[in-house]
C-alpha cells in the first residue's frame, strides 16, 4: 500500500514538474523580452492563487502561488486587462507609451521559448531515442472484428494497407500518416482501402460507424473495428484491472495461452469471448525466466452481452528511433495542421469535445510516466507540447500572443494607438469565451481520469489529444 502510494506521488511530482517547467519557460520569454525593452513588469509569478511566498525585488513581485499549474507575468502596458488581473500598482495613466515594436517583440517571445525548448528538447530525443510501439511501425491488420464493417467488407488479418481514400498510409495509429486517423478523417460514405493481399494489391470498400465502445464521455468517432499485427508484448498494465490482478508486468512476453501458442495478439480475442466467466491461462517470458499466469475473466453482462472486455493490457513493444529536431517539429506542425483541418472541416467527426486542456494534458503525462520508457515518451511528447504552444498562442486572436501582435501592426499602420478601454472589452470578452471553452474541454478531460474509467473497453489505438490551452 505504502509502495503504490510512493509510486503515484513520484508520477504526479514528474507531471507537476515537466507541465509547470513548459509553462514557465513560456512566461520567462515574455518576461525576458520585458525586461530587454524596458517595459514595466508588475509581477512574475510561479503557480496561480494564494501567494505562499512573494516579494519585491528590483521594482518587480516575484511570487509563489498555492496552485501548481504554470505561471503568469504581469505586463500592464501590453494590454489593459485590469478587469481580470486588477488595478495595476502603479495607475495606467502615470505609465509611459511603449512602441509597437516592443509589444511586438515581447508578445513573440513567448512562442520563441516555447519553440525553443522544443527544438532543445528534440535535440535530447535525437540523441537517447524517441520511443516506438511495433503498432507504429506497421500498417498490417492483426485483428478484425466479426460482424464490423471492416469485417462485412473483405478486410482480413494479414492484409496490408497501403492507403485510404487514395492517402498513403506509413503507421497504424497517431494523426500522421495513419490507418486510425484516415478513417477519422475520412468524410464519405465508404471509405476506400488499397490493399495488398498474397501479393496482390486491391482495392476494398468499407462501411463505418460511431459505435461508442469506450466509458470516456467524448462524441464517438468514424471505426471500421480493425487492429494492427502485434506480437504479444505487453506494454502497459493498468492498475486495478483484471490484467494487473493476473500479475502481468510491462515487458512480459505472452508464449501460450491455454496450451495454445500466441504469435498476435488480436488473436487473443476468441479465447477471451469463449471463455467469459472463466480463467486463461498464459504462459509468460519475463526477461528469459518462464511464469505461468492465470486470468480471471468477467461474466457475460446481460444487460450488455457484446460489451467488450478490458484487460487493462496494452500491447506492444517499444523500438527506438532518432528523428532530428527539425524532423519532430515539422511532424508536430503537420499534426497541429491535421487537426485544425478536421476542426474546421463540416463533415469531419472531429469536433471541439475531442482536444483537451490542462487536466486532460496533466493526464495524458500521467499515462505516459506510466508507462515503459515515460521519461523518453514524455521528452517526446514535450516537443509536441511546445510546438502546439508556440503555435495556438500566435494565433490573431485577442487575450493570445498573436492578437497582442496584431494590435501593435493595427497601432503602426494607423500611428496611434487603438481605443484602450475598446482593447479590454474586446480582450476581456475573449478571455471570458477562452474560459468557457477551457471549461468546456475539461469536462471531458475530467471523463477521462481513472476514477471514471473503470468500466473502459478496448479501443483502437489512440489518437493524441490536442492541448487548447494557452498558460
Amino acid at each position: 500500500m505504502i509502495t503504490a502510494f510512493f509510486h503515484y506521488l513520484v508520477i504526479a511530482l514528474e507531471v507537476l514538474l515537466i507541465f509547470n517547467v513548459i509553462i514557465i519557460v513560456h512566461e520567462l520569454g515574455h518576461f525576458l523580452a520585458g525586461r530587454w525593452r524596458g517595459l514595466y513588469i508588475e509581477e512574475f509569478g510561479v503557480w496561480f492563487g494564494k501567494p505562499l511566498w512573494r516579494k519585491k525585488i528590483g521594482g518587480v513581485y516575484y511570487s509563489l502561488g498555492s496552485i501548481p499549474a504554470g505561471g503568469f507575468v504581469k505586463l500592464p502596458q501590453m494590454a489593459p486587462m485590469d478587469s481580470l488581473e486588477g488595478d495595476s500598482e502603479i495607475p495606467r495613466e502615470q505609465l509611459k507609451d511603449i512602441q509597437p515594436i516592443d509589444k511586438i517583440i515581447v508578445a513573440f517571445a513567448g512562442p520563441l521559448f516555447s519553440f525553443m525548448l522544443a527544438l532543445l528538447l528534440g535535440a535530447v530525443v535525437w540523441q537517447i531515442g524517441k520511443p516506438v510501439a511495433d503498432s507504429d511501425e506497421t500498417t498490417i491488420i492483426g485483428f478484425v472484428e466479426k460482424d464490423g464493417p471492416a469485417d462485412k467488407a473483405g478486410l482480413r488479418p494479414g492484409d496490408e494497407i497501403l492507403e485510404i481514400d487514395g492517402n498513403a498510409v506509413k503507421r497504424f495509429g497517431g494523426t500522421s500518416q495513419s490507418v486510425i486517423w484516415s478513417i477519422i478523417r475520412s468524410e464519405g460514405e465508404k471509405i476506400s482501402f488499397k490493399i495488398k493481399r498474397d501479393g496482390q494489391v486491391q482495392e476494398i470498400f468499407s462501411g463505418w460507424d460511431r459505435e461508442k465502445v469506450d466509458a470516456g464521455w467524448r462524441p464517438a468517432l468514424r471505426k471500421v473495428h480493425i487492429g494492427p499485427r502485434m506480437a504479444p508484448w505487453v506494454f502497459l498494465v493498468e492498475p486495478k484491472t483484471v490484467g494487473a490482478a493476473a500479475g502481468f508486468k510491462a515487458g512480459d512476453f505472452v508464449e501460450t495461452v491455454n496450451g495454445q501458442p500466441l504469435t498476435n495478439w488480436p488473436d487473443l480475442d476468441p479465447f477471451i469471448r469463449d471463455n467469459r466467466g472463466k480463467s486463461l491461462a498464459f504462459g509468460v517470458d519475463r526477461a528469459g525466466a518462464k511464469v505461468d499466469l492465470t486470468l480471471a475473466l468477467p461474466a457475460v453482462d446481460p444487460a450488455k452481452p457484446n460489451a467488450p472486455v478490458n484487460l487493462g493490457i496494452d500491447w506492444g513493444k517499444l523500438s527506438f528511433v532518432h528523428p532530428t529536431p527539425w524532423d519532430q517539429v515539422q511532424e508536430s506542425v503537420q499534426t497541429i495542421a491535421n487537426m485544425v483541418g478536421a476542426l474546421t472541416s463540416r463533415h469531419s467527426d472531429v469536433k471541439a469535445a475531442h482536444f483537451s486542456g490542462p487536466v486532460g494534458i496533466m493526464n495524458l503525462y500521467r499515462r505516459i510516466f506510466e508507462a515503459e520508457e515515460g521519461w523518453r515518451l514524455a521528452l517526446a511528447f514535450s516537443v509536441f507540447f511546445n510546438v502546439n504552444l508556440a503555435l495556438l498562442n500566435m494565433l490573431p486572436l485577442p487575450v493570445l500572443d498573436g492578437g497582442h501582435i496584431t494590435l501593435a501592426l493595427i497601432e503602426t499602420v494607423r500611428r496611434k494607438p487603438v481605443n484602450a478601454r475598446l482593447i479590454e472589452i474586446v480582450n476581456t470578452a475573449c478571455a471570458l469565451v477562452l474560459i468557457g471553452f477551457m471549461l468546456y474541454v475539461t469536462f471531458f478531460d475530467i471523463g477521462d481520469l481513472p476514477i471514471f474509467q473503470k468500466k473502459k473497453a478496448p479501443k483502437d489505438p489512440p489518437v493524441a489529444a490536442e492541448p487548447a490551452e494557452k498558460k
